[in-house]
């Protein structure tokens, strides 16, 4: 999705957390994006990125009568790739190369920018049609700086081919690297983690292990070495090897982590460990140099 927020320097503040498990409480910053809001948690002044993780958005829920859903004309990208996962509703990816593809709950659409990638996030017409949901997840990766200009490519990977287990009674979903013994099909390009989870009251998780780590709750509250973390907020995870939570009632969160890539520069879309690359694409962009999309070639989002 395009970064349709003010600059990122201003997406959220933060508070000290009260315990040495918490290095730091994200409270993102709202913004309501033509009929549905969206929580950023990533980046901030103080927390530019978490691992190889730059971006974290909270779409939605949201509940769109008939005629209107989410709709995002063509926008480029270059130097990361997009995650996007649901927890409700429908979204239609088209991009540069060709792809066109359908995104349903559970559902993993990797989007790897690379040298610049143009893609657009629409809904169907009959999805659009009916009154209809939608809620979910956006996040950026970053690219090591050696893969950073590497060639764009698209990866779909569905619900079912999703590793899920129960873990002492918790159903936990590894959607990106490895944990509790299980491994995602989806690609990655550095160390990385991203899970999901949904406890009942008084469950008891322990979190993966991750050089650098993060844990949002998207529903309910949990407790964490004597600290409570609300719903809406990423604890940004001190470098304790075990950590344990326990929710307070039902309660659904994701973890986000992994090793860090360094400085990046982040500017509208594009993400870079050079501000040169990021000039460039400014560039090529404003000039019209960036490939259409097929099949959604009459709009686009002009540089801001």
């Amino acid at each position: 999705m395009s970064n349709l927020l003010n600059h990122p320097d201003h997406a959220s503040t933060e508070q000290q957390g009260r315990c040495p498990a918490i290095e730091m409480v994200l409270q993102p910053r709202t913004a309501d994006l033509g009929g549905f809001s969206v929580r950023r948690a990533l980046p901030t002044a103080k927390k530019r990125s978490l691992g190889p993780w730059v971006f974290f958005d909270e779409m939605g829920p949201a509940c769109f009568p008939a005629g209107q859903g989410v709709d995002v004309p063509p926008h480029p990208h270059i130097g990361l790739a997009t995650v996007t996962y649901l927890f409700s509703g429908e979204m239609l990816h088209r991009d540069s190369l060709g792809s066109h593809q359908r995104i349903f709950p559970g559902d993993i659409n990797l989007m790897v920018a690379g040298s610049g990638i143009v893609h657009s996030e629409r809904e169907t017409d009959a999805v659009r049609q009916r009154e209809h949901a939608q809620h979910g997840l956006q996040l950026w990766l970053a690219l090591p700086a050696e893969q950073e200009s590497m060639p764009p490519a698209f990866h779909h990977i569905d619900a079912a081919s999703i590793p899920s287990a129960e873990i002492n009674g918790v159903r936990v979903r590894v959607l990106m690297g490895a944990a509790y013994g299980f491994n995602s099909p989806v690609p990655v390009f550095s160390p990385t983690l991203y899970i999901e989870a949904s406890l009942q009251a008084g469950q008891r998780l322990e979190l993966p292990e991750a050089d650098e780590r993060g844990l949002y709750v998207l529903k309910g509250s949990v407790n964490l070495n004597g600290s409570v973390v609300q719903q809406g907020s990423m604890a940004i995870l001190g470098n304790m090897q075990q950590l344990e939570i326990q929710s307070r009632e039902n309660t659904q969160i994701v973890m986000i982590g992994g090793a860090s890539l360094g400085k990046r520069f982040i500017e509208w879309n594009f993400v870079a460990s050079r501000k040169e690359l990021i000039e460039q694409a400014k560039a090529d962009w404003q000039a019209g140099r960036f490939p259409t999309v097929p099949g959604d070639e009459h709009e686009f989002i002009a540089y801001p």
